[in-house]
């Protein structure tokens, strides 16, 4: 499949601040596939727990009218497994390989729900591997998970860190090239569905630990056939998939890759990380999402980060400068702290990113660009939406595994992507 349409961007030109600053998010961008984003703020994929029988319903149809009537650039829905063996969570859509017509129409009604109004929409596809917890599939409480090598699930050191990891989530199976081959059938599948159900396009999920990041890395990569033991080698199953998606749907379709920074340390781990971004962007990927630092930290402009948490917040600077320094007409979405205008201006006018990845604010408040960011009414000062850190209950603050924190996030603002999908009004975490 040959695709010639280059990526078309609009000149970004020095504004002076104050309200003409919001005419740079609304620039529109068009990727190599041809898809148009009306602006450059996207709602980042989040997890929302709604799918009734691993199915779209009818919340995911409220929720997604709403995202679509808020004035994205672009949609990212939530996980879709391609997995109904393997799930990473119970609330999960799953891109089942037999389904019923009626279940057929709730995509094609979810995909049109989304973009009723000119926001083109694109399905996360992801495949837990050895992050599937029991009984979140079909598979057998005792059978394992797979992953590219026998490693295990890292949730901590300690004595109870170490229990909850074997009992949970065990050793994963090493995977066959027969278990590669069926993954990348499920991936093609998957991507087939969304464009039949009317979807715009996929992202691969490639970060966070899923079974597609476990093969980019060393640290989880022990392979020595031709799925690891190189960059190009541990890249490969993404290349495949990539391909496999483009011979069951039109050059139209988008396809892109989420990465994450945090999966990258140090120099020689930068530079297999830079090589593989290269093999994945001759595919003609239509943009590569950045996830894992923030990037409206003042602090990390100057000084040395002393942190962990600010090492972290550096790397993820450092790793979007250097991809975009390496390939620089990749589309780059970076997705990570972004709370104000100006924050998102600044980075769109530095050249630093072609797209304003949005989350957790998203859920709070759907309408975010409409409301605020796009609104040339709401000032400069005003044009800011931050979130406390949600305050976990003192018993589970005693709770030594480090993932605890995190997964009450998730579930904290999945909650309120349910409320506004039952009519409700979503709420930001309590103020300390």
């Amino acid at each position: 499949m040959v695709r010639t349409q280059q990526t078309q961007r609009t000149p970004l030109k020095k504004l002076k601040p104050g309200l003409e600053m919001a005419a740079l998010l609304n620039t529109p961008i068009t990727t190599p596939s041809g898809v148009v984003f009306p602006n450059r703020l996207v709602k980042a994929a989040m997890a929302e727990d709604m799918a009734k029988n691993a199915d779209p319903g009818e919340e995911h149809i409220a929720a997604y009218t709403k995202w679509g009537s808020g004035g994205w650039g672009n949609l990212l829905t939530g996980n879709v497994e391609v997995s109904s063996k393997y799930r990473g969570s119970f609330g999960s859509v799953v891109a089942k390989p037999s389904i019923s017509e009626s279940t057929r129409q709730v995509w094609q009604r979810w995909a049109s729900a989304s973009q009723e109004q000119g926001t083109p929409t694109f399905v996360q596809l992801v495949h837990p591997g050895r992050q599937s917890p029991p009984k979140a599939g079909d598979r057998g409480f005792f059978e394992p998970t797979i992953a590219p090598s026998p490693v295990p699930l890292n949730i901590g050191s300690g004595l109870l860190e170490r229990a909850v990891q074997k009992v949970a989530f065990g050793t994963p199976r090493e995977m066959t090239v027969a278990d590669i081959e069926e993954v990348i059938d499920q991936f093609a599948y998957a991507a087939k569905l969304s464009y039949e159900a009317g979807f715009r396009g996929v992202e691969l999920h490639g970060a966070h630990g899923y079974l597609l990041s476990t093969f980019l890395t060393e640290k989880t990569n022990f392979r020595t056939d031709d799925y690891g033991g190189t960059p190009a080698k541990r890249v490969r199953i993404v290349i495949e998939v990539i391909r496999a998606i483009r011979k069951v749907v039109p050059a139209s379709f988008c396809v892109g890759m989420k990465i994450n920074s945090a999966d990258v340390r140090g120099n020689e781990s930068l530079e297999e990380s830079l090589e593989q971004v290269g093999l994945i962007a001759a595919e003609q990927i239509d943009f590569l999402e950045i996830s894992g630092g923030s990037y409206e930290k003042p602090r990390m402009a100057a000084g040395d980060p002393g942190t962990r948490s600010e090492k972290r917040e550096a790397f993820f600077l450092d790793y979007a400068a250097a991809v975009r320094e390496r390939y620089p007409n990749v589309i780059l979405m970076v997705t990570g702290g972004f709370r104000s205008r100006a924050g998102m201006e600044a980075a769109l006018q530095s050249g630093a990113c072609d797209l304003i990845g949005i989350g957790r604010p998203a859920a709070v408040w759907p309408h975010l660009p409409k409301e605020i960011l796009l609104n040339e009414n709401v000032e400069e000062n005003e044009a800011v939406k931050k979130l406390t850190t949600l305050r976990l209950p003192w018993l589970l603050r005693m709770i030594p595994i480090r993932f605890i924190g995190t997964g009450a996030d998730t579930m904290y603002y999945a909650k309120q992507i349910q409320a506004f999908a039952l009519g409700k009004i979503p709420q930001p975490p309590p103020s300390r």
